[in-house]
């Protein structure tokens, strides 16, 4: 197999903070080549890989303090670099949403997009991947494809972490904690209600996008409190021993949720996580074995006395089971043999 794997350049990869998909795309990238696959990651100068690297983009757009090129610039410059060299693979995977879809007709090397939120969540995008519903689509959890039920949808494939970066601990911690991006989407208010009404310390880390300072300045901020605390962005070391120290993590979503990596990952420490009932959140978390699926803020609350019948080795061997890099990989191998021999 010869594979392009087309990664998002926002940030960095993999990942220093933020950069769910880029965490993907760069995961992917590496065990594909530990698996001795012929692969290319598409990305930034920047990024660190153990596929080929090839890239026209000095460095992550959101990262950059002295960029003078706009977004839309630097990613119609980073397909076309990609797909100029289309004739060199069997696969191009696309991680960027819809918009390499409008080179499809000018090659002929099958194109691939793994679905990461915008058909579930962005309706304006919804006329270009329908223009081309008949490209073979992943979906990352099976709740994805009912923003767009007419795409050619080849499998679901999870998104998987790396185990090594998640102490499992055995004690749960007296906290809860909020973990993902800050905006009314992922219900960071309804967390912050929840810890209040239980009468429970929340450690909340988010990255906070530049559209989303007005709602955390206006709305969050009021809130904090020596109860309510706002610990910052944070990295991999941070995320570990703040998930792995939690009681539970809370994923009070607002709109239905495509996957999720951090209730993966605050699973793999051991932490059991409380998530509206919207989306994927029911396919990552196991209803009274790795936590509580619930519906509002007040079966929420209800929950968290529950959580001492949730066994946390249980919760570990949960994301072992279904949620590795290794399992990933596994998938998106099968899913390329099947499209490069023409199965689909």
């Amino acid at each position: 197999m010869k594979i392009a794997i087309l990664a998002p350049i926002a940030w960095h990869i993999p990942p220093r903070k933020y950069g769910p998909w880029e965490h993907v795309a760069g995961s992917l990238a590496d065990g594909l080549a530990m698996r001795g696959i012929d692969v290319t990651l598409f990305a930034t100068m920047q990024a660190k890989t153990k596929a080929r690297l090839e890239a026209i983009i000095p460095e992550p757009y959101l990262e950059s303090r002295t960029r003078t090129w706009s977004i839309r610039v630097a990613e119609d410059l980073h397909f076309s670099h990609c797909f100029e060299r289309a004739g060199g693979f069997e696969l191009i995977h696309s991680h960027v949403n819809c918009y390499p879809l409008a080179f499809a007709p000018l090659v002929r090397t099958p194109i691939l997009t793994t679905l990461h939120g915008s058909a579930l969540l962005e309706p304006q995008t919804h006329p270009l991947y329908l223009r081309f519903k008949h490209l073979p689509y992943v979906s990352i959890s099976n709740a994805e494809r009912l923003g767009l039920p007419e795409l050619n949808y080849v499998a679901t494939v999870y998104n998987g972490i790396d185990l090594s970066q998640f102490t499992f601990r055995e004690r749960a911690g007296t906290y809860l904690t909020f973990l993902g991006r800050a905006g009314p989407a992922k219900g960071m208010h309804l967390a912050i209600e929840i810890a209040r009404r239980a009468g429970l310390p929340l450690r909340i880390a988010a990255h906070i996008p530049d559209d989303y300072r007005e709602y955390f300045q206006n709305r969050i901020t009021p809130m904090l409190s020596g109860q309510i605390e706002f610990v910052g962005e944070v990295g991999p070391p941070q995320r570990d021993e703040l998930l792995g120290g939690a009681l539970a993590l809370l994923h009070p979503t607002t709109v239905p949720e495509p996957f999720g990596l951090t209730l993966v990952e605050a699973q793999a420490t051991g932490t059991p996580v409380i998530g509206f009932n919207k989306g994927s959140v029911p396919e990552l978390v196991r209803h009274g074995e790795t936590g509580f699926v619930v519906e509002d803020v007040d079966q929420a609350v209800a929950a968290i006395p529950r959580l001492e019948e949730i066994n946390r080795a249980r919760c570990r061997r949960w994301i072992e089971t279904r949620f590795t890099i290794e399992k990933m990989v596994d998938g998106y191998i099968e899913v390329y043999r099947r499209i490069i021999e023409g199965l689909q």
